[in-house]
């Protein structure tokens, strides 16, 4: 029962509804600025790459022809194939520095054995399994020992450059065997076999995150490692398959590009680790891990494909290539980190 009293420091009724209202207000406003920086996370890079694309078919004179635009996807392919993979990875709540060593050494595994009498399909395959292995040990050692991804693939991506050098002796290893080249240089009406397989591989990545219960498994790791073991993920063996797709998927990548020029070369893929996670962030993936899209790499990866063709075919200073590369980059994790830290 009510006596009626009302507390000296409490206000009037009106100043109660007033002060819920000047509350509610600014969170309403924080939410929907959140949806609309995930808008801009999730769709920005696609209406940039539609954007992008029809301003250079206005203002480069070859863009639009057939032989630019394969020309375009057949140089995404060893990115392409790499980043897909790494997309696994980076949800799953880890990194792999390691694929642009793992890229030299498979190309210079193939055409060593392939110089020394090895049929040239088998050195081929070798060369192409051994990441797979690489990405086994990165996988064990950060899922098993516990050591910080990031310095684990950064130690073993120096360790196979340097492998690579010492199997080379800092020279190239030129493959005469014709059958050496042949699945890098082959091609099927004007699209090459190399870009077919980024294809079907990117379709694989997209169907084994988006579909399957590992991928979400994936997710769950990158998102919250603990929770995800206590419902009984097993969070090792989870990192540990990416690990391996991901080497697989750079040396798959390097006997492709070693196939197609019929040469190893030590410092073949330089600097592909840093634009793979590059084309990663961009395509709108988090870089904590727990979200993103193979699907986002993809556009990701053909924005930063249509940047490099568009100052080639413009004649504009390639110094400035990089800038752009690294403002879109910076532009992406600056989206991604606002949208962390309002959802904090």
């Amino acid at each position: 029962m009510s006596s009626g009293l009302v507390r000296p420091d409490s206000p009037p009724a009106g100043d109660a509804v007033a002060g819920d209202a000047s509350v509610s207000a600014p969170a309403t406003s924080s939410r929907t600025a959140l949806k609309a920086l995930g808008a801009v996370r999730d769709y920005g890079v696609l209406v940039s790459l539609a954007v992008l694309f029809v301003v250079l078919s206005f203002t480069a004179q070859n863009f639009l022809t057939k032989g630019n635009l394969l020309n375009v996807l057949d140089q995404s392919t060893d990115l392409g194939i790499i980043a897909t993979a790494g997309t696994l990875v980076i949800v799953g709540g880890a990194f792999d520095l390691s694929v642009a060593g793992t890229f030299a050494l498979s190309g210079v595994l193939a055409a060593k054995l392939a110089t020394n009498g090895v049929d040239p399909t088998i050195a081929l395959m070798i060369g192409g399994f051994s990441g797979g292995v690489i990405g086994f040990f990165n996988g064990l050692f950060v899922a098993r020992i516990g050591i910080n991804p990031f310095i684990t693939t950064l130690a073993t991506g120096f360790i196979l450059s340097g492998i690579a050098l010492v199997v080379t002796s800092g020279s190239l290893i030129l493959v005469t065997n014709p059958n050496f080249g042949s699945i890098g240089t082959a091609a099927v009406g004007g699209v090459s076999w190399e870009s077919i397989i980024f294809l079907i591989w990117a379709a694989i990545m997209a169907f084994l995150l988006a579909r399957t219960v590992f991928g979400r498994y994936i997710y769950a790791c990158g998102g919250n490692e603990e929770a995800a073991r206590l419902s009984g993920v097993r969070v090792s063996a989870v990192r540990t398959v990416t690990f391996v797709m991901s080497g697989f998927a750079a040396s798959l990548a390097g006997v492709l590009s070693a196939s197609k020029v019929t040469t190893g070369q030590a410092d073949a893929g330089q600097g592909l680790e840093l634009t793979a996670v590059a084309a990663v962030v961009v395509g709108g993936t988090s870089i904590w891990g727990g979200s993103g899209a193979v699907w986002r790499t993809m556009v990701g990866i053909f924005l930063l494909g249509l940047v490099s063709n568009g100052f080639n075919l413009l004649g504009f200073n390639q110094v400035w290539e990089q800038v752009v590369f690294g403002g879109i980059v910076l532009l992406a994790a600056a989206v991604d980190a606002r949208l962390r830290r309002g959802r904090s």
